[in-house]
């Protein structure tokens, strides 16, 4: 079983920066893909920045230029370096992870994690 364990969030002052971090445990081979999805009160979970194993990254026009999505394939882990924080990216965070490959011939879809709150004050 994989399990994703988030770390990082909190309450911060708009302009303010926070660097969130996921780590993958459990038989794991390689991961193809992990991100991080956002969802706030009343809104649908969307998709904040996701990044590749051979690190193709895909970021939200929301937080281009803002946001940094990087990841350590040896440690299964994913980082979101969030800066110029404004209230509107106030939501719970979720990681993901895409494509788990727990042995060499086989891999499950989709893992997530159970969430982190950020919360930015005006």
């Amino acid at each position: 079983q994989v399990q994703l364990v988030e770390s990082g969030g909190g309450l911060v002052q708009a302009g303010g920066s926070l660097r969130l971090s996921c780590a993958a445990s459990g038989i794991i081979f390689s991961i193809s893909a992990m991100g991080w999805y956002r969802q706030a009160p009343g809104k649908q979970r969307e998709l904040v920045a996701a990044i590749t194993s051979g690190g193709s990254i895909n970021y939200a026009d929301s937080v281009k230029g803002r946001f940094t999505i990087s990841r350590d394939n040896a440690k299964n882990t994913v980082y979101l370096q969030m800066n110029s924080l404004k209230p509107e990216d106030t939501a719970v965070y979720y990681c993901n992870a895409d494509r788990v490959w727990v042995r060499p011939d086989r891999y499950e879809n989709r893992y997530w994690g159970q969430g982190t709150q950020v919360t930015v004050s005006p």
